[in-house]
């Protein structure tokens, strides 16, 4: 198989599993570290006549990450796309085990079953032990996790309920006033789309914990979901003790 990705979980996880078939990637695809392949633009603005010179027998996409008519392009050009849909931790294994059999993986690969197993393991948190939580995903302006997002699934099932789960968008912009006033446990702050650090993102919540967490193991559905519980977890934790000193 010759593969291109378009989505740097998916490159992530057909370079651990069959990295012989990896042929094309995105330039955000930044995991392994040492992943050689030719680069072919963003995930937003992939440059279709490169991607079809790699002739790939196929290409990975997600119905999130990547434009339709980019999608429709490649397909017109004769190239087999296949895209997934995550919105939540199930489906992402699901979804993972589509495409590494899609890639040519001839057996389901370790890293997939220890992450399947590190969530099962996750005790499950009722009442007082749960708390809520902004995400912002972006600001100026000021964007948060809305309904069905793999990322707010993801924080469901560690105990921490986004105050957006209901709203009518998946991202919704809210104001910075509105967002302060909806007075959750904590701001959860992720290192990506947007890049919050500990000198900005906190300062727009005074008197309000934050936790800032790993923007890979918030929203990617790779060999990062066997380490994620762990390392959100462990962040969570550390701003929720924090609140209490």
């Amino acid at each position: 198989m010759r593969v291109v990705s378009l989505v740097p979980s998916l490159t992530e996880a057909v370079a651990a599993s069959v990295p012989a078939a990896l042929v094309g990637a995105t330039d955000w695809c930044t995991h392994p570290s040492d992943l050689d392949v030719p680069r072919i633009g963003g995930t937003k603005n992939p440059d279709v006549d490169r991607i079809v010179s790699l002739a790939p027998d196929l290409v990975i996409a997600n119905e999130e990450e990547n434009r339709e008519p980019d999608l429709a392009a490649l397909r017109t050009a004769g190239l087999d796309v296949l895209v997934t849909e995550v919105r939540d931790v199930p489906q992402a294994f699901r979804e993972l085990s589509r495409v590494l059999r899609a890639c040519g993986a001839a057996a389901r690969p370790g890293w997939l079953a220890e992450a399947e197993e590190a969530w099962a393991a996750l005790p499950r948190l009722t009442g007082h032990d749960r708390r809520t939580a902004v995400v912002p995903i972006w600001r100026r302006p000021w964007m948060v996790l809305g309904r069905d997002t793999f990322a707010g699934d993801v924080l469901a099932r560690l105990g921490v309920d986004h105050l957006y789960a209901g709203h009518a968008e998946r991202y919704p912009r809210i104001p910075l006033d509105e967002l302060r006033a909806a007075a959750p446990d904590l701001v959860v702050l992720p290192d990506e789309p947007y890049r919050f650090t500990a000198d900005d993102g906190p300062e727009a919540f005074p008197g309000r914990p934050g936790a800032l967490v790993s923007g890979r193991h918030l929203t990617w559905y790779g060999p990062s979901l066997a380490e994620a519980p762990k390392a959100l977890g462990e962040a969570l934790a550390e701003a929720r003790r924090a609140a209490h000193r």
